[in-house]
């Protein structure tokens, strides 16, 4: 008997469409995803690493079906959420959440630490002491509770991601998918995350989709790696194997273009 991935993607592309601005202009079409299909094992991070615009965050953002695929479909634990409705759907973003980006833009200013935690809690009727849940998810990422009584520009980038961190566990989900979590911080900052990323995947029995350019963090911390290139994938395997015989010339080009870490 074949066994359900958790997450499973078939034959997915997404199409982004332009109208050209010139008198008699035409419709210009951007394929970002192009027949993708690949699978999550529960409890694995795979790694999807390649470079900018090649396709990385709108395949991460159609898994969560942020956004509205053109074809194909995705599925998680057997079921199928490109055909899910809203309710359904709302019920799922309690086992699926995202990881952003950039920890400056991603926390809303006007909010307090407190009520960026516990939002997705209301947002779901969650009952209890929603502080005390908060002040526990603010421990998990290593932080104190005394933060969530201030606003998130009181904080360094790191700090802010870790609170963006926390905002994403608040559900109890089984699959994160992590945009580029550590692009927009220094070095050490972000080696940081990545290991907290690990320990919080082992404390909570999470899942993760990591989306990165750099195959070094990628290797570090993927169970697997798929290799994207112009919205496909190019290669996919075992996170050692890949990085040690790449066999596609775009896998080999990054390993080349980015340096290993100390």
């Amino acid at each position: 008997m074949r066994l359900v991935p958790l997450v499973e993607a078939k034959n997915l592309s997404k199409v982004f469409s332009s109208d050209s601005a010139l008198i008699g202009g035409t419709t210009r079409t951007t394929r970002a995803v192009d027949d993708v299909s690949l699978t999550i094992e529960a409890g694995e991070t795979l790694g999807l690493v390649g470079e900018s615009g090649s396709g990385k965050s709108t395949l991460g953002r159609l898994i969560l079906r942020l956004i509205e695929p053109t074809s194909g479909t995705v599925t998680f634990a057997g079921k199928d959420v490109t055909a899910m409705g809203a309710r359904e759907l709302r019920a799922l973003r309690r086992d699926m959440q995202i990881i952003f980006q950039d920890p400056f833009g991603s926390l809303d200013p006007r909010m307090k630490v407190l009520d960026i935690v516990i939002e997705p809690l209301i947002i779901h009727n969650e009952r209890g002491d929603l502080k005390q849940r908060a002040a526990e998810l603010m421990r998990a990422v290593g932080m104190d509770a005394s933060a969530l009584a201030r606003y998130p520009h009181e904080f360094s980038g790191g700090q802010r991601q870790r609170i963006g961190i926390a905002r994403a566990l608040a559900l109890k989900p089984k699959f994160i998918v992590c945009d580029e979590p550590v692009s927009a911080l220094d070095v050490s900052v972000g080696g940081q995350i990545v290991n907290l990323l690990r320990h919080l995947q082992k404390d909570f029995g999470l899942t993760y989709l990591f989306i990165s350019h750099s195959m070094p963090i990628v290797r570090y911390l993927a169970t697997r790696i798929a290799v994207m290139s112009a919205g496909k994938i190019v290669e996919t395997g075992n996170a050692v194997e890949i990085t040690a015989r790449p066999a596609h010339e775009y896998t080999r080009k990054l390993l080349e273009a980015t340096p290993e870490i100390a």
